[in-house]
């Protein structure tokens, strides 16, 4: 048998362009696979509940085969991460409801607004430099677009602008909670995504409850699985591998970089979700609506953290 390689939790194992490339990736597949997860298997918490339970069980596996060390599930640690786990799972939920009412071009301009929340949250709660004029005005064109994204939209639904609300707040919520617990904490990536995916897991049977979804699904299953396609069978799968790949990008990457510009990485690699998804399907927005995104996504170019007194994560992470 190999021996076992433990990673040390303090230390970065991974080039920050490498992480971030991997997020990227997976971040902008995601999206996509995501919308034909649920455009052929309607039951948005149990797809959920299915991609927490892939990655969960697959650290735990790869843990078991000394192929990565995880920290082990300890409660005092669990009590600590389950508001933030409470926080993602509520992203998650809100993301995946709100692609069930609306494209795909809808969940990247709400997304896309979160840079500006997270510089003003991450000033004002985590003593992040205050952004510079430049940083603004891009955040404004971000802003601008997603506007006239809004009033151009065809497809809109009282529902769905509900759920997007929902998305773009608890995200926010979530990417400068979830910062603070990945330098106050002290697990290792693995560790990160155990924890998360296991306790959103555990939250996962009250929503497919409260949302009704397990009587619909109960409902479907007194008539029989064959009404389940295959291909539908292949997207949630690809889903819940994908989950478990940006789990780990996901939480290697806040370690390496701060919040609003890891927000803002996954703001631009929307670019390639935007073109696999005009490709492959006629569910995307009118070419007005895309000029109107393209603007929020120039804005995330454009956009530059400023950055003067904070020290690198890695550095402060190195000394604990």
């Amino acid at each position: 048998m190999p021996e076992i390689i433990r990673f040390n939790p303090n230390k970065q194992h991974y080039g920050t362009t490498t992480l971030i490339t991997g997020y990227a990736l997976c971040s902008s597949l995601l999206a996509v696979i995501n919308k034909f997860a649920i455009t052929k298997f309607n039951y948005p918490a149990l797809l959920t509940a299915l991609q927490y339970l892939t990655s969960s069980f697959g650290v735990w596996v790869l843990a078991k085969f000394n192929l990565l060390h995880h920290d082990p599930f300890k409660f005092p640690i669990a009590k600590k991460f389950f508001p933030a786990a409470i926080v993602f799972y509520l992203a998650i939920f809100a993301n995946t409801n709100l692609l069930r009412h609306a494209n795909v071009e809808t969940s990247i301009v709400f997304r896309s607004l979160t840079p500006l929340l997270v510089a003003v949250a991450d000033t004002a709660f985590r003593k992040q430099p205050y952004p510079a004029k430049l940083t603004f005005v891009s955040l404004f064109i971000i802003l601008g677009g997603a506007v006239g994204y809004v009033v151009t939209d065809k497809g809109f639904t009282l529902v769905a602008y509900l759920w997007a609300f929902v998305y773009s707040m608890t995200i926010t919520v979530e990417m400068v909670y979830v910062k603070h617990m990945v330098m106050n904490l002290g697990l290792n990536t693995w560790g990160f995504v155990f924890y998360n995916n296991l306790l959103s897991l555990m939250i996962a049977p009250f929503f497919w409850v409260l949302s009704g979804e397990c009587g619909e699904l109960f409902s479907s299953v007194s008539g029989g699985w064959d009404r389940l396609e295959p291909v539908a069978f292949v997207a949630v799968c690809l889903s819940c591998l994908f989950g478990l790949l940006i789990s780990f990008f996901g939480f290697a990457a806040r370690k390496a970089i701060s919040a609003t510009a890891f927000t803002v990485t996954g703001v631009v690699n929307k670019f390639l979700t935007v073109l696999i998804n005009v490709l492959i399907w006629d569910k995307h927005a009118t070419p007005i609506g895309l000029v109107c995104l393209l603007f929020t996504l120039v804005g995330g170019v454009l956009y530059q953290q400023s950055v003067t007194s904070p020290k690198p994560v890695a550095s402060v992470l190195a000394r604990r």
